[in-house]
């Protein structure tokens, strides 16, 4: 019987043992081996189960186990293509709901399509067939109800910033959209083999507050270079940060404004925003913000073809090519530099593509209260990317205001995407020709009116509130978009949230723990106050795994803990520390480097006279300290259960050793 253990718990020890009399030499093992539940599993069944958990935590063969090979088939393809599962219970009355939220979501991105091209440096009809093509393979593949597919402001201008400085779109147009589909294809390839491999996990490194600050920078850098719309000016600046964008404002205000196209975009700018203001006030009225991009294009088309004004200095469209996608397959860069070009814009992009969709398809199915697969997601978004590579299409994803106008339509199911898809090719095969007389100044407007929204004042005071590191990296990726470039933003926002993830792992946070009066309880005493520290014994918890990256933190600051406590308790003539209790519960894990520097906490503390005593560890770390014969070198006496049993236990036996 092990004497360290509290006779509180010896009744339970006796039914142990009596369980395990069968086991050859059960009642040599110490007590904290004989508690364990299952013994050490082998390497290959850690390894297998360490594996499943990372890669494979939905268990996606679980449907097929146990079935015939032609229902096998039919999973596979209801597994690839989940059309063909939630389309067997397909009726009216979803399509009805559908029908609507595609033709409103369609109303509201034929004017934000040929807007974002510009973005992107392309022509208009490229922000069409952008609409077309993904949304159809998406209906198909995806698992999301609500996303609205289709380039969105951000990746536009990203793609857009990262091509053109490879290739300039006005020396080289050609050149400029085959880097743009080389793009785009290694976009898809890059989603697909996330998905098929199942590393959504990666997409996570990009913190919420770095994407936060992100965004913001973004939206405000996609609406500075909407003044060259806006204000009518010809020669502008192709760099996109705020100083060079204001610079190139000023320098053009008393020769290169135009008070026509001021006038035009100023206009339906304010009734864009006020159709905005009225929509989120009511939520009845979401179709109101939803159909004003399309009337101001409608109208402002409409006055500038009755006034002529593009014979006074305003900048129309000009002609958009007619017809539905053609082939872009061999403009693609398959080897060669440029496909290594493509590549590195492509990755980039599809990443943050995948980060917005992924966010978009959460949000709402959380609110619908239905679960989306993150790893389908990513190849339907992969897949669709690929095959819009491959029609004259630049990158796709989902758009946050398109997916929550078809949300608050009423959309049932993915259908909303093939009905907007229907409405693009009408409006490619017939309506084209009418929107040659349309103002680049209402274009400005309406970007400027939806990227208003990715400025999230509200998220960024949160996180203010919550965490200061934070908070910096929302500022730092803010910032490095603002007053740098968009991939210096995002590089920042990257670098910012790896630096955090390197601090919490190599400093983990840590703290003396005191008992709540009147109770066997040990807290925090910074935390609770009313805990007291037990006389003669420091009481220290390791909120982390302890690893090669931080184990040398850890015994450095639990020996700082020791040292602070000795030097008070010496200045307040009070006995010195005997016995160091270590709570062990969050420790989840530990590695070789962990062990070693335990054995050098036992030995730093030796030479002070003081204990070394374990509470609480886990069954991974318990197997791994017997492993190492680090618990025949503290002994087998110095491992309990709880912090209690061992205060209580060594309180005991410091009491007889004074008698």
């Amino acid at each position: 019987m092990n004497h360290s253990v509290s006779d509180k718990l010896e009744n339970k020890e006796q039914d142990i043992t009596d369980q395990q009399s069968s086991c050859p030499q059960a009642n040599d093992l110490p007590y904290i081996n004989r508690v364990r539940l299952a013994p050490r599993r082998k390497l290959h069944q850690e390894f297998t189960s360490s594996l499943k958990e990372t890669f494979f935590p939905d268990n996606p063969l679980r449907p097929f186990k146990d079935q015939p090979r032609s229902r096998k088939i039919v999973l596979g393809l209801q597994t690839l293509f989940p059309i063909l599962e939630w389309g067997r219970h397909y009726n009216l009355h979803k399509f009805k709901g559908d029908f609507i939220a595609g033709l409103t979501i369609a109303s509201l991105c034929i004017p934000q399509d040929i807007a974002y091209a510009q973005l992107a440096y392309l022509k208009p009809q490229y922000g069409l067939y952008s609409s077309f093509v993904p949304p159809l393979i998406y209906a198909c593949m995806g698992s999301s109800r609500d996303i609205a597919i289709g380039p969105v402001a951000v990746v536009s201008l990203l793609l857009g910033t990262l091509v053109h400085n490879e290739v300039d779109s006005a020396k080289n147009p050609d050149e400029y959209l085959r880097l743009v589909f080389t793009a785009t294809f290694f976009a898809g390839i890059t989603q697909v083999t996330l998905g098929f491999f199942r590393l959504g996990f990666l997409i996570d490194f990009l913190s919420h507050a770095a994407v936060v600050g992100f965004m913001g920078g973004a939206a405000i850098t996609i609406a500075l270079q909407q003044l060259k719309g806006f204000l009518g000016i010809n020669n502008f600046t192709k760099k996109t940060g705020i100083i060079s964008v204001m610079r190139s404002v000023w320098s053009s205000v008393h020769h290169g404004w135009n008070w026509q196209t001021i006038l035009i975009g100023s206009v339906f700018l304010v009734f864009l925003l006020v159709a905005k203001y009225i929509g989120k006030k009511k939520k009845s009225l979401f179709w109101v913000p939803a159909i004003a991009p399309l009337i101001s294009v409608i109208l402002s088309t409409f006055f500038v073809y009755i006034t002529h004004a593009e014979k006074h200095g305003v900048k129309i469209v000009k002609d958009i090519q007619k017809g539905i996608n053609p082939s872009s397959l061999e403009q693609i860069h398959f080897s060669g530099e440029f496909a290594a070009k493509g590549f590195r814009i492509g990755v980039v992009a599809g990443m943050i593509a995948l980060t917005e969709a992924t966010a978009i398809g959460r949000t709402f199915a959380a609110m619908k209260d239905y679960q989306i697969d993150g790893n389908k997601e990513m190849v339907a978004l992969g897949v669709m990317n690929i095959a819009g590579s491959m029609t004259s299409c630049y990158v796709a994803t989902g758009s946050f205001s398109r997916s929550a106008v078809n949300y608050m339509a009423g959309c049932q199911t993915a259908v909303s995407n093939i009905v907007m898809s229907a409405v693009v090719l009408l409006t490619l095969e017939l309506i084209t020709p009418l929107f040659k007389y349309t103002p680049n100044a209402i274009l400005a407007s309406i970007i400027i009116s939806a990227v208003i929204s990715l400025i999230d004042y509200d998220a960024a005071i949160l996180i203010w509130k919550i965490d200061k590191l934070d908070f910096i990296a929302c500022m730092g990726a803010f910032f490095g978009v603002v007053f740098v470039s968009v991939e210096i933003g995002l590089l920042i926002a990257v670098a910012i949230s790896f630096a955090k993830i390197l601090l919490q792992v190599t400093r983990p946070r840590t703290a003396v723990l005191g008992n709540l009066p009147s109770t066997s309880i040990y807290r925090n005493i910074e935390q609770y106050p009313d805990a007291k520290k037990v006389p003669g014994m420091l009481i220290v918890r390791v909120d982390s795994a302890i690893y090669f990256s931080n184990s040398n933190y850890v015994r450095e600051r639990v020996l700082r803990w020791l040292s602070d406590e000795d030097e008070q308790l010496k200045a307040n003539n009070q006995p010195r520390i005997q016995f160091l209790i270590m709570e062990m519960s969050p420790v989840t894990d530990i590695d070789t480097s962990g062990i070693h520097s335990l054995e050098e906490l036992y030995r730093s503390l030796q030479k002070r006279e003081v204990q070394l005593v374990l509470a609480n560890p886990g069954q991974t770390v318990i197997d791994k300290i017997h492993a190492s014969k680090f618990v025949d070198l503290i002994g087998e006496d110095k491992i309990f259960l709880t912090v209690a049993d061992a205060v209580m236990a060594w309180s005991t036996k410091a009491k007889q050793e004074e008698v």
